[in-house]
């Protein structure tokens, strides 16, 4: 009986110890996850003193006098001034902007005053004997009666048109240079390469936000872009321009479009305006703008070669009429009939007509008036002679005529 009692006392304290292994296990658990939880408020608090010291590690980001006590506050000076902050602050003094006003007559006012038609951008390229020159775009002074260029610390300066260009889209002022400290330099657009940086400066929506620089990048070189004159709806000039992402606005006319070296590679000219295109700009390069400019500011005006006709391309009339009226042989394919010719013009001269039908220039094949004033305009001067080989009543011709100069 002792024995039985001795077994059965000892079997029951072995169990109550097991069950109180557990709770004490998860007691312990419980009570190390607080402690972790409840830590870092306590030292937030300073209820706990609690002290990290880094160590310097073998790559030395942490020095000798650094470590972190309680709370700590470094000091921090960063230097935002870059490449293209240096090349914004040099180049806009010499970027301005262009005003437009018109004489506003009524019936009771013989002379009325002017008033501000429009508003764009220039760029001062040259300071020379105490005159400063600015280029900005034909469109821009266009109808003009007066002229007024807006330094970039907002002074006015009247200005005087020395000459503009509608095929280029160029035109030339010239002014007091007194106020002028800053002129761009110009660079080349030559060697421009698709993805390399393009900065834009100008007056985008008015001279409110005069001065404003807007980053992209070249997007496409030597783009040709259709113009259309007198509003009839046909080409009558395609402007070869520099394509960047760069915003130019309404107002950006006529600014700068530089490299990331200062240097004026482009005067920013048009903007296509459509809901579904964003991020398209357009700048006529400098390497073609800089010899109209020239010719500009020399003779006010630029002298291209003319051949005095009216024409226009086939792919504007009829198939039917190529054969029943201008008499086309098959193997025509294209060309450019003369509607009219201008008396005692070069062409008139050399015996052409209307309705001849001409297919080449010097040999080159000419489809549309864009081809014959691209020929013309970049490959002849007044006085140069020229092969026109044309059809008249479906007999091959040629004549050859010297150029005049277009008034």
């Amino acid at each position: 009986m002792g024995y039985y009692d001795d077994h059965s006392n000892a079997t029951q304290q072995h169990k109550q110890r097991r069950r109180w292994v557990m709770p004490t296990i998860v007691g312990v658990i419980l009570g190390a996850v607080i402690v972790l939880l409840a830590l870092p408020a306590l030292v937030q608090t300073e209820l706990l003193p609690y002290e990290i010291t880094i160590p310097e590690d073998e790559s030395g980001l942490v020095q000798d006098d650094q470590g972190l006590t309680g709370n700590t506050t470094k000091n921090v000076e960063l230097d935002v001034k870059t490449q293209i902050t240096d090349v914004v602050e040099k180049v806009t003094p010499s970027v301005v902007g262009v005003v437009n006003l018109q004489s506003q007559q009524n019936f009771w006012e013989e002379n009325g005053d002017s008033q501000q038609a429009g508003v764009g951008s220039g760029v001062i390229y040259k300071k020379e004997d105490g005159t400063a020159y600015v280029v900005t775009n034909n469109h821009v002074i266009e109808g003009a009666n007066e002229i007024e260029v807006v330094l970039a610390d907002e002074t006015r300066i009247k200005a005087k048109l020395v000459g503009s260009d509608i095929f280029t889209d160029l035109a030339v002022l010239k002014m007091s240079g007194e106020q002028v400290d800053s002129v761009a330099e110009i660079g080349s657009s030559e060697n421009l390469k698709v993805g390399e940086p393009a900065i834009a400066i100008g007056n985008p929506l008015g001279l409110r936000f005069s001065g404003s620089v807007t980053q992209g990048i070249i997007s496409g070189k030597q783009r040709a872009i259709p113009q259309d004159f007198n509003g009839d709806g046909l080409e009558d000039w395609q402007a070869e321009v520099i394509q960047t992402d760069a915003a130019i606005n309404p107002g950006n006319s006529g600014g700068a479009l530089i490299n990331i070296d200062g240097q004026l590679i482009g005067i920013n000219s048009m903007k296509i305006a459509q809901s579904a295109v964003e991020g398209i700009g357009f700048s006529i390069p400098i390497d073609s703008a800089m010899p109209i400019i020239n010719e500009l500011e020399q003779y006010g005006q630029v002298n291209r070669p003319y051949i005095g006709i009216e024409a226009y391309g086939l792919n504007e009339v009829p198939t039917s009429e190529w054969e029943n009226t201008l008499n086309l042989p098959e193997e025509v394919e294209g060309g450019l009939y003369i509607r009219s010719l201008r008396q005692m013009s070069p062409a008139a001269k050399a015996g052409l007509k209307p309705l001849d039908v001409i297919t080449q220039l010097d040999g080159q094949k000419v489809e549309d008036i864009i081809d014959l004033r691209k020929y013309l305009y970049n490959e002849k001067n007044p006085g140069d002679e020229m092969e026109i080989t044309y059809y008249r009543d479906g007999e091959k011709n040629t004549v050859t005529l010297t150029l005049g100069s277009q008034e």
